[in-house]
């Protein structure tokens, strides 16, 4: 492999620490969550107290003041370990980088610090049976009501739907104002007219906590908008390319990482009186994922970089988020071939990572909408 360069000493040191932490407080519990479909609530105070959340806010809310590369080793060191349960980025990548840009130092102070322990966790509530890729097409409305805005509607595939304390919603505040009529306004979860759905039953990421939420005259006060009203749309554009860039960082390494599996399986695994490895197919095929693995992940850490320098565009987290998810899915498809039945066995990681990695060609925006966005572009 090529060596990275994006990282210090202190990225590694805490890199360690991350890796001492999930591999003894989630990789021994993860089976039994798949089961429940989510985490113990536990779990996200010990990670709060590990400093696992919401690393890169500042001092003042309970941040490091780190970087994203601090945001970037806890990515990376969950998929690596196949640890899709904690919802961990969308409440730290997601939820409170929206809070911290958007908020109000009101919302800052009462939400942020205990996002950062884990007391209270985040969820984005964005997609509705009617709105997914486009969401312009949401129908959740907020209707203002003297001082306050009162929310009917209903999002689903809400990651942390089940466990969450605040939601970053998604609402129309005027209808005939296209996408400059939608606002995000923070609601609380144990307001009245609120009600959690079903967790659903999901093909893969079979640990995480995936939700209907409803809203039923839901009354907030209008000191809960967050940013400015009508601004959602445009508020969601700017934070899109982190998002889009988070998934490629988990969807590269899980690549890498499957492939490091499949290496070793066929070194040890006999056919025919021989390692599977011996045989040419095996190693021509393993040498073409190598080979394309390596180009993407030189793509993805210098988007990194672009990122860290505020230089990243939509276009080019789109097209990080499109080349490495779309190689996840060929890569942990490819390598399962390898493991023939074994492969369809859940005790072994490659079938897990097979069916938790069909969601990234669509979360964060289809496929299809990156090559849209990029197509765009070219033909400005």
């Amino acid at each position: 492999m090529i060596p990275r360069s994006i990282f210090a000493s202190e990225h590694e040191q805490f890199r360690d620490s991350v890796r001492r932490f999930i591999g003894e407080e989630i990789t021994p519990h993860h089976e039994r969550w798949e089961e429940a479909g989510m985490v113990d609530r536990e779990l996200w105070t010990k990670a709060g107290a590990a400093g696992l959340l919401c690393p890169s806010l500042p001092e003042t809310y309970g941040g490091f003041g780190a970087d994203y590369l601090f945001n970037v080793v806890i990515i990376e060191e969950l998929a690596r370990a196949g640890a899709t349960g904690p919802g961990f980025s969308v409440h730290s990548d997601m939820v409170a980088t929206y809070i911290h840009t958007f908020g109000s130092e009101q919302q800052k102070q009462r939400w942020l610090p205990k996002m950062v322990s884990g007391e209270v966790i985040g969820a984005l509530g964005l997609t509705e049976p009617s709105a997914g890729s486009d969401l312009k097409g949401i129908r959740t409305r907020a209707v203002r009501d003297g001082d306050d805005f009162v929310i009917s509607g209903q999002k689903v595939y809400i990651s942390n739907g089940q466990l969450c304390d605040v939601i970053v919603l998604a609402c129309k505040t005027d209808p005939e104002a296209g996408s400059k009529g939608m606002s995000f306004i923070l609601v609380e979860t144990d307001r009245p007219g609120f009600r959690r759905g079903r967790n659903l039953k999901k093909i893969g990421l079979k640990a995480q906590d995936t939700s209907e939420l409803f809203f039923d005259q839901v009354r907030v006060p209008a000191s809960n908008l967050l940013g400015t009203e009508g601004a959602a749309f445009s508020m969601a554009v700017a934070k899109l390319a982190e998002e889009r860039l988070s998934i490629a960082v988990s969807a590269i390494t899980v690549a890498e990482t499957a492939l490091g599996w499949t290496v070793e399986y066929t070194k040890q695994r006999k056919a025919f009186g021989k390692a599977i490895g011996d045989f040419q197919n095996t190693r021509f095929k393993l040498a073409e994922l190598h080979a394309d693995i390596l180009a993407k992940r030189v793509f993805v850490d210098r988007c990194i970089e672009l990122l860290l320098q505020k230089k990243l565009t939509a276009v080019d987290a789109a097209a990080a988020k499109l080349l490495c998810t779309e190689l996840q899915c060929k890569v942990v498809d490819e390598c399962l071939q390898f493991f023939g039945g074994y492969g369809y066995m859940l005790e072994y990681p490659i079938a897990r990572a097979y069916i938790d990695s069909r969601i990234r060609r669509i979360a964060g925006g289809t496929s299809e909408i990156m090559r849209e966005i990029i197509g765009r572009e070219l033909f400005i």
